[in-house]
């Protein structure tokens, strides 16, 4: 049965990264029959290397033996140049499903100490990052970036796959930090410029805020329609409790302005996304799960397979052989020496 030299090379490449070197094998025979020295009457055993070629003059019961072990050494060297392979097992590692953008409001109403953690009540930042960074932990594979807003909209963080950095600099936020005031059609809108890069189907922006847009260049429905044409997905999240928490834990109606939900279902509507409304932690807990299982990450990625590199084998096993073949040269010298 005849066999095809293209499968037989295929087969060779898929054992060796340089399948190529194992056309040295027969180069010290080469040398040897068609080189100088095989003019040369009675010469010894040449190969190319000088280390060798001494190595290829034995003396005594080691004249006949130690060339084979020469031409062992240089065919496992041969071996080794040719990097032989060893394949694992195939893997498909998830991939990125979603290039997320994370927009906090930073208003003044984000200091209301109405919310709750471990009995203990804090303000609503405060308790939006503790969420948040749950989130962020469910998110492996996903570019998440981080726009902050209050008078104007920041970008806190670029687009990229450490969500660690996200969650730090999310830490780091402090109410006020960019203004007092609410200006959630700029933060829409530099959501849309940051994410103009991400393949289309793959846009998603989180908003979250507690307040009224009253600052701000662009409104948030003229922002909505441009997050519509760039294919970005918005999910709102309105934040806060009905009143604000007075003294002695009563509640008290709250000195900030109430949140414009409309406004924000209208974003969601108009982007294809979802309006949620948060009351208490638990709540908005309960929305970044939803919005975890309607965005699903995981993904299976293009099918690979690890291959580890075998070359030290077959090097070492020719040092060891070099190392015997020169031993077995040298010890019967020595033991006739030492017999003198």
């Amino acid at each position: 049965m005849s066999v095809d030299p293209a499968s037989w090379w295929q087969l060779a490449g898929e054992a060796f990264a340089w399948p190529w070197m194992l056309a040295l094998l027969p180069a010290p025979w080469l040398v040897q029959r068609f080189g100088p020295a095989s003019r040369r009457r009675g010469g010894a055993l040449r190969v190319p290397y000088a280390g060798l070629g001494a190595l290829a003059q034995p003396s005594g019961a080691a004249r006949t033996a130690a060339p084979w072990w020469l031409w062992l050494a240089w065919c496992l060297l041969c071996v080794a140049a040719a990097r032989p392979l060893q394949w694992g097992e195939i893997e498909q590692p998830p991939r990125s499903a979603r290039d997320l953008m994370l927009a906090v409001d930073l208003s003044g109403s984000m200091s209301e100490e109405d919310m709750v953690i471990g009995r203990r009540s804090v303000d609503r930042l405060t308790a939006a990052k503790a969420v948040i960074a749950d989130f962020l932990e469910r998110r492996a594979g996903d570019r998440i970036g981080l726009i902050v807003f209050g008078q104007r909209a920041y970008a806190m963080t670029p687009m990229t796959f450490d969500r660690m950095s996200v969650r730090q600099q999310l830490d780091a936020t402090v109410v006020g930090l960019v203004g007092r005031e609410t200006a959630i059609g700029d933060a829409v809108g530099l959501a849309v410029k940051r994410l103009q890069d991400a393949p289309r189907g793959q846009r998603l922006l989180i908003l979250l805020t507690d307040g009224v847009s009253n600052a701000g260049v662009l409104t948030p429905d003229k922002a909505a329609e441009l997050a519509r044409d760039a294919g970005v997905r918005v999910h709102t999240i309105a934040f806060g409790s009905e009143a604000g928490t007075g003294l002695f834990g009563f509640q008290m109606p709250s000195s900030e302005p109430a949140i414009d939900e409309a406004a924000l279902q209208r974003i969601a509507d108009t982007t294809g996304g979802r309006a949620f409304r948060a009351r208490d932690t638990g709540e908005l807990a309960g929305i970044y799960d939803e919005i975890d299982r309607l965005e699903p990450v995981a993904q299976a990625g293009p099918a690979l397979r690890p291959r580890i590199e075998r070359y030290p084998l077959p090097l070492a096993a020719a040092c060891v052989v070099l190392l015997l073949a020169l031993l077995q040269r040298t010890w019967p010298r020595r033991r006739r020496e030492a017999s003198v």
